[in-house]
């Protein structure tokens, strides 16, 4: 086999229909594109969500519910993945920085402990937020909270 020899797949490639070529082409005059209308003009492109002038879904459904923009974000973070971090780096303290180098959350992320699971090592954990359960378990596990 030699590169000069290659070729692609027997009908692979087509050619390009090419249209508004004269009417001896078969497509010429309106150039495939039919007879006025939208669709035949040029620089068409129809608007996302239409749907050919019957109301649009977005539109038929009602809205209700209100998005408040001041909402604070937190990624949770339970009790049982703080336990099998320090199981995994046997460490003393958990903090942001130690949770973001172990890819259980993103640097710009707001953290917050939930209880989920029980922890058996002794451990201070810093984070943004506690739920009351979580610090109580840490401090029962003879830990400490720090609330940034």
């Amino acid at each position: 086999m030699k590169l000069n020899t290659l070729k692609p797949a027997e009908g692979s490639v087509k050619t390009r229909k090419r249209v508004g070529r004269g009417q001896g082409s078969g497509k010429g005059g309106t150039s495939t594109r039919g007879h006025k209308g939208a669709k035949s003009r040029s620089g068409y492109s129809k608007k996302i969500g239409f749907e050919g002038g019957q109301m649009p879904l977005q539109r038929r459904v009602p809205k209700f519910g209100f998005t408040n923009p001041n909402r604070v974000e937190y990624k949770a973070i339970n009790l049982d993945t703080i336990q099998k971090l320090v199981d995994d780096t046997k460490a003393t303290a958990v903090d942001v920085n130690l949770i973001v180098e172990n890819g259980l959350a993103a640097k710009k992320d707001l953290i917050k402990i939930l209880g989920k699971g029980e922890l058996k090592s002794k451990v201070d954990v810093t984070a943004h937020a506690f739920s009351a359960s979580a610090s109580k378990a840490i401090e029962a596990a003879g830990g400490k909270v720090t609330q940034l």
